[in-house]
C-alpha cells in the first residue's frame, strides 16, 4: 500500500541519521533525521482528523477584521494582525462541479481519501482558486496528495509543476513519489527537482497559481533563502496570480522559533515575508483554524498522536500585483 511506502522510506531515513558513528549530543543522536521525517508526512500523506469536511469554507479579504468559522468547533483564534490590515468577513462560494468531481473521483486512493477530513480539499481548492485549464506550480509535493488534486481539477488542458528538493527527495521521497506520478491521472505533471531557493524550470512562466501546503515552516530548518524562495515565486506568476499558503500557526510572538521543534511558523512573520516579496494579499481563510490548539504541541502528524490534524492552520492567498 501507498501509506506504507511513505511510512517506511521516512522510517528508513531517519533511522539512518540517527545511526551515523560520531555524532555529538543529544540534538544530534535524535535531532533532525527525525525531526525531517516528522514534518514531511505533512506533505506525503499522513492522515489528518480535523474533523468533517465543509464545502463553503469562510473567507475574508483585505481590508477588516476576518471571520469566524461556521464549523462548529473551528472557530478562528483571535488575530495579532492589525484590523486595519486583516480581512473583512466575504461569504464562500459553493466548489464548483470539477472540483466536487476531483475529490470524489472513485479511483483515488484510500490513502487519500482518509487526509479529506482533515485537509478540507474543496475548500482549499476553491479558495486558491484552481480551474481547468490553469498552469498550477506546488512547492515541496511530498509524496503528492495535493499535486493528484490540482491534476484531476486542472485536466488535460492545464499543467501541474510538481516541486520536490533533491535534499528530500535522495532520503525520503523518491519510491513514494515515482509511485504517485506512474499514475495514469498525473500525466500532466511535471516533475521538479529543484532546490526552494529557485524551485520552478524557465518554462515555468505566466502561472496562475503557486500552492505551498503545510511546508514553508520547513524552509526555515532547510535553511533556504526564504526572500530569493519568495522573489523566484512572484516571477513565475502571471499579473493576479495566487500565491496559496496552509501552514501550522505558532503563538504570536514565537517568530521562527518553532519551526523545527513544533512543525509551526509565526503567521505574522511568514505575512511579512511574503509580503516583502512584492506580494498583496488577497484574502484569508477559516476553514482549518481550531481555537482550541494551544500551539505549545508538534503538529507534525507523526508526532501529535491523537491530537494529529487538529493544529491551528491558516490559509492565505496572496496575489501578485496586476502592476508589479
Amino acid at each position: 500500500m501507498q501509506s506504507q511506502s511513505v511510512e517506511q522510506s521516512l522510517t528508513l531515513g531517519a533511522a539512518t541519521t540517527l545511526a551515523k558513528p560520531g555524532m555529538p549530543g543529544v540534538l544530534r543522536r535524535l535531532g533532525w533525521g527525525l525531526a525531517f521525517a516528522v514534518g514531511i508526512c505533512s506533505c506525503a500523506g499522513t492522515s489528518d482528523t480535523a474533523g468533517p469536511q465543509v464545502a463553503a469554507a469562510p473567507v475574508s479579504v483585505a481590508g477588516e477584521a476576518p471571520a469566524k468559522s461556521a464549523q462548529p468547533g473551528l472557530v478562528a483564534p483571535p488575530s495579532s494582525t492589525p484590523a486595519s490590515s486583516a480581512p473583512p468577513p466575504q461569504s464562500s462560494p459553493e466548489p464548483p462541479d470539477y472540483v466536487v468531481k476531483a475529490v470524489a473521483a472513485s479511483d483515488r486512493s484510500a490513502e487519500d481519501r482518509a487526509l479529506d477530513s482533515g485537509r478540507n480539499p474543496q475548500a482549499l481548492l476553491t479558495f486558491f482558486e484552481i480551474a481547468p485549464g490553469m498552469r498550477v506550480g506546488e512547492l515541496g509535493a511530498g509524496g503528492g496528495y495535493t499535486t493528484e488534486l490540482l491534476a484531476r481539477v486542472v485536466g488535460p488542458a492545464g499543467k501541474v509543476y510538481a516541486q520536490n528538493s533533491k535534499f528530500l527527495l535522495e532520503r525520503f521521497l523518491e519510491k513514494p513519489w515515482s509511485f504517485r506520478l506512474a499514475k495514469p491521472v498525473m500525466s500532466n505533471v511535471v516533475r521538479v527537482d529543484r532546490d526552494f531557493d529557485d524551485p520552478l524550470p524557465a518554462d515555468a512562466q505566466n502561472l496562475d497559481a503557486v500552492l505551498m501546503i503545510l511546508f514553508y515552516h520547513d524552509t526555515v530548518w532547510l535553511k533556504t533563502d526564504r526572500a530569493r524562495m519568495n522573489r523566484n515565486i512572484l516571477a513565475s506568476l502571471k499579473p493576479g496570480g495566487v500565491f496559496g499558503i496552509v501552514d501550522h500557526s505558532a503563538t504570536p510572538g514565537h517568530g521562527l522559533a518553532d519551526t523545527e521543534t513544533l512543525h509551526r511558523i509565526d503567521e505574522e512573520v511568514l505575512r511579512k515575508e511574503v509580503l516583502d516579496a512584492g506580494f498583496e494579499l488577497a484574502a484569508e481563510a477559516s476553514f482549518l483554524r481550531r481555537s482550541d490548539d494551544a500551539r505549545d504541541w508538534n503538529a507534525s502528524p507523526r508526532v501529535a498522536g491523537e491530537r494529529r490534524g487538529t493544529s491551528d492552520r491558516f490559509v492565505l492567498r496572496f496575489r501578485k500585483p496586476n502592476n508589479p
